[in-house]
């Protein structure tokens, strides 16, 4: 469905496009409200109840009553911190306000991923913030990854039909031994069932949750075209409201073993309100999908000739998107220039110390 390239302060004018409508339409709430819907009633963590740093130790700031946390960008370092504990399937979730004004080139990331532990064949499941160069419409990546499968990643991305800079969003992964749902606030983005076909790539080992935000000058903005300008600077990235709900397990565990001592607690994630696609919810997605997506690693034959197995191919989707993966020219020619980059490494930390 074509629509307009458009201001993101346009919206907060008042002047919303109609992406923006059906989105919050879709989710019955204003952009931003997690409050009610599927995620009523989370339990929330103080930062050091859950989490650590990671590196950037001292860009990683704490609020006074520790409920929220804001990671810091500067020409020095990036940051990031990590969940203290590793998950067997859970629901991983925070409320994030992206740093505002021109942001080129700064990725913020907000996934799960067991890269310190296994090297080569590590899980991971991200959300990636694509900065935006100023007046045009931030992009947000999801990425599956399984058994060490990086040259062959998952990976979807999108506009964002609001402005993520002026209020904290909901994101959320839910991770069950069958089904990965990402969440935008109340509304599911993207759906990836386990299947005989996707094999051994479906996420399946303990996973921590992490938290970055770092320079991606080369490859996050059009194609690297714009860099981090750090006049600009420091960015901020502001989490809140955090939710780690999963069984913890240690790292050396066997996953039989921990699957096997985790039943009773995934038992009570299957049973969540958010475990479970009603059909408004799944008209939600969909609505986002054909407003919103802007790239599918599905449709992208010249970097994968052969489709993936597990692909769902829906032939409404396919008309719409070239082949790179990428939406036809239109009145998204703007957005479609640049082919997606190659999956990043496992572990952005390599890549944030500046």
């Amino acid at each position: 469905m074509a629509r307009e390239v458009r201001n993101p302060r346009q919206a907060e004018a008042g002047m919303a496009p109609l992406a923006l409508l059906l989105f919050l339409a879709a989710h019955g709430a204003a952009a931003g409200a997690a409050a009610g819907g599927p995620f009523r009633n989370l339990t929330t963590l103080r930062f050091d109840e859950g989490y650590a740093p990671l590196f950037g130790e001292g860009n990683v700031v704490p609020s006074a009553d520790g409920r929220s946390v804001r990671l810091l960008l500067d020409r020095y370092t990036g940051s990031g911190f990590i969940s203290s504990d590793l998950y067997s399937h859970g629901f991983f979730s925070a409320k994030i306000k992206l740093p505002s004004d021109y942001t080129a080139g700064i990725v913020v990331a907000f996934y799960m991923s067991n890269g310190d532990i296994f090297e080569k064949t590590h899980d991971e499941l991200d959300f990636e913030f694509l900065g935006n160069v100023r007046g045009r419409p931030w992009k947000i990546q999801t990425n599956v990854y399984g058994n060490g499968s990086t040259s062959h990643g998952r990976e979807e991305r999108y506009h964002l039909p609001f402005d993520p800079t002026r209020d904290a969003h909901r994101y959320s992964i839910l991770w069950t031994p069958d089904t990965i749902i990402f969440y935008i606030d109340d509304t599911p983005i993207r759906e990836v069932r386990r299947s005989a076909a996707m094999g051994g790539d479906y996420p399946s080992k303990p996973m921590s949750l992490y938290a970055t935000i770092w320079d991606g000058s080369n490859w996050a903005t059009s194609g690297g075209r714009y860099k981090v300008n750090y006049k600009y600077g420091p960015f901020a990235a502001e989490f809140s409201e955090l939710v780690l709900r999963g069984c913890r397990v240690d790292p050396v565990e066997m996953v039989p073993t921990a699957a096997a001592r985790c039943a009773e607690e995934e038992a009570a994630l299957l049973a969540a309100d958010y475990a479970a696609l009603t059909p408004e919810r799944s008209a939600a997605m969909r609505q986002f999908r054909e407003t919103e997506m802007t790239y599918s690693f599905c449709y992208d034959t010249l970097r994968y000739p052969v489709t993936f197995p597990d692909c769902d191919v829906v032939p409404a989707e396919l008309e719409r998107f070239k082949e790179s993966g990428h939406l036809k020219f239109g009145t998204h020619r703007r957005r479609s220039r640049r082919r997606s980059r190659v999956p990043r490494s496992a572990d952005p930390r390599h890549q944030a110390e500046m």
